[in-house]
């Protein structure tokens, strides 16, 4: 019997996130023409989709701004053909009005779904710096210690009914392993609809640790559970990153990358200058282990997308 072909790997590039500071790094993207011009020039490396996060301008501060955001993904849009996730995750501290306030007012093609209430501390990252460029660094990042990243059920099923309407696909931000058991249940009610797309989330302060042995457990059972067909990437965060996300390939995985997971382009802790080096970097290994790298219009398909021409921006 002749083995399926595997399909084309998809790369993701996560351009800024809300985990960094800009006392991390001078090269994190912040405010709209630093965000754009990553996005553009990381598809232009081989991504096929950029996950997208708002950040003011200046202060790089986080924000929720639908303007912020309408500027940031007709700039996108207009200069490329990538696939355009938005993020529904936000940034500590957000309500869930806020941060799903992005699925009706764009419509992306994709938007995360996070599956399930977690502690998400950063805290720890106020040792990588001295001294905080702007004052709203450190508060941001101490007072994860003592809240938690909400997405109760009914947060779920709220997310997912805004996006059945919109046919939007949910991107399912696994941070734990009872988080699948989470997709599970909204499939068997009918809200998740084929073919699933799970983002594994190892290595935050809270969740499940990022080892080869955790990739491989997160995989199995969210086949067990979801099924052979599903398919899957991996957020592997920190210095580490490209190690793990070789490894997760290998395990028939598609990969992200990019400065919302790792300011880093290599485990000495040199600094990343943009995400494109990032995405370049990624993509070379995966030719030298001759995977194919999937285009944006190849994700679509792949991921049974409703297409650039219906999206509310």
């Amino acid at each position: 019997m002749s083995k399926k072909r595997r399909e084309k790997t998809i790369i993701t590039a996560s351009i800024t996130g809300a985990i960094h500071t800009p006392s991390m790094s001078p090269y994190l993207p912040k405010g709209k023409d630093e965000i754009i011009q990553n996005a553009v020039d990381a598809w232009k490396a081989g991504a096929a989709i950029v996950h997208i996060h708002a950040r003011k301008p200046v202060t790089g501060e986080p924000t929720s701004d639908l303007d912020y955001f309408r500027e940031i993904l007709n700039g996108i849009k207009e200069q490329c053909n990538v696939v355009i996730g938005i993020t529904t995750g936000g940034a500590l501290g957000m309500t869930v009005e806020e941060r799903f306030a992005v699925l009706s007012e764009f419509q992306p093609e994709m938007a995360t779904c996070n599956a399930g209430t977690s502690n998400f501390v950063l805290s720890e990252l106020t040792k990588t710096f001295d001294k905080p460029q702007f004052d709203w660094e450190e508060p941001f990042l101490l007072r994860t210690y003592d809240s938690f990243f909400k997405n109760t059920f009914a947060d779920i099923e709220h997310a997912l009914t805004l996006m059945n309407e919109h046919r939007i696909r949910p991107e399912f931000e696994v941070f734990d392993l009872g988080q699948i058991n989470t997709v599970a249940y909204f499939r068997r009610k009918g809200l998740v609809k084929d073919p699933i797309y799970i983002q594994f989330v190892p290595g935050t302060l809270g969740g499940i640790p990022l080892s080869n042995d955790n990739i491989t457990f997160m995989i199995k059972t969210a086949q067990q559970l979801l099924g052979s067909d599903i398919r899957y990437s991996l957020v592997g965060s920190g210095r580490r990153m490209f190690r793990a996300e070789t490894f997760h390939v290998l395990q028939g995985g598609n990969v992200r990358v990019g400065m919302e997971d790792s300011l880093y382009i290599n485990i000495q802790g040199e600094l990343a200058r943009n995400n494109a080096e990032q995405v370049t970097k990624i993509k070379s290994i995966l030719e030298l282990l001759d995977y194919e790298i999937a285009s944006s219009d190849e994700a679509r398909e792949m991921l049974q997308l409703k297409g650039v021409d219906k999206v509310n921006f």
